[in-house]
């Protein structure tokens, strides 16, 4: 029970960070309509600021986070108005060879300043606690709280107040949502800037448990996309159930198969959901 428990642990640690990556995922894949590629960077680059705050600047680990989320907020609205506003009329494919190029661009240029290494960010967290034989990481325990704080948040958000309702009337139907008023480039830049923020933190919550690198968002990236078809393309509820599938899958596969075969069992899941329900889990229809 102790080693089912620690996986219990582990898996929502692991989904707490999907979540996060994922629903910002989501709420671009509303305003594009297509995969935004680039997020994987903005995973990455948070991570990198918060490592630069730190050890460069002497900040400490929530000022860090702050800063992170700040910057890769800023980061993600920019590409919106310099990359993706600027192909709002042309096809789809323009979209995904535009964030591919962001997502290039990053990576070089954060290996460009702080080169090809893998660095350690430190947290004030080290603590380890035990309850009924289970080992509780404190870092593991922050992440946790604070992923799942955001995601109601979040929730709140985009339920309870007017700014939200207009993220998800667009992300529903651009046409429709300008006809009545809502300002859609306010939105979307609105909407890059909550993707990002989100990216930022969970790189930042995730880093001192992993390592930074230039490719670490290639792998999150990749989970995300799978969480978003699984969930359902678009689908904010979606998002937050398909991030803690493939978490607890991840980590009880882990250990009771392989460690070796953690990476493809999201994979090997996707296809088949997708097999019995190829609309995803929270969409009534294929598209």
């Amino acid at each position: 029970m102790e080693l089912f428990l620690q996986q219990v642990l582990n898996g929502l640690t692991l989904g707490g960070v999907y979540c996060l990556v994922a629903l910002g995922l989501t709420l671009v894949y509303g305003i594009l309509h297509v995969p935004n590629f680039a997020h994987g960077a903005f995973y990455m680059a948070g991570a990198y600021v918060a490592f630069f705050l730190v050890t460069r600047l002497g900040f400490g680990y929530w000022a860090a986070l702050a800063g992170a989320a700040a910057a890769v907020a800023l980061i993600s609205v920019l590409s919106e108005r310099l990359v993706f506003y600027p192909l709002r009329n042309a096809p789809y494919l323009h979209h995904m060879i535009a964030s591919i190029g962001i997502l290039l661009f990053l990576e070089s240029g954060a290996q460009a300043i702080w080169g090809a290494d893998f660095h350690r960010m430190d947290t004030p967290y080290n603590g380890i606690l035990s309850f009924g034989g289970v080992i509780l990481p404190a870092q593991r325990l922050l992440i946790i709280g604070a992923a799942f704080l955001l995601v109601a948040l979040l929730q709140l958000f985009l339920k309870k107040t007017v700014t939200g309702a207009t993220i998800v009337a667009l992300a529903q139907n651009r046409e429709g949502a300008a006809l009545v008023g809502i300002d859609a480039n306010r939105v979307a830049m609105l909407t890059f800037a909550i993707a990002g923020a989100l990216a930022g933190m969970a790189a930042v919550l995730y880093a001192p448990i992993n390592l930074v690198y230039t490719s670490m968002g290639h792998l999150v990236i990749t989970k995300a996309f799978v969480i978003i078809v699984l969930g359902g393309m678009g689908s904010v509820p979606g998002a937050i159930v398909g991030g803690l599938i493939i978490g607890f899958a991840e980590a009880f596969g882990a250990f009771y198969i392989s460690t070796d075969y953690k990476d493809i069992i999201a994979f090997a899941l996707l296809v088949l959901i997708l097999s019995l329900r190829p609309q995803g889990l929270f969409q009534k229809g294929a598209h």
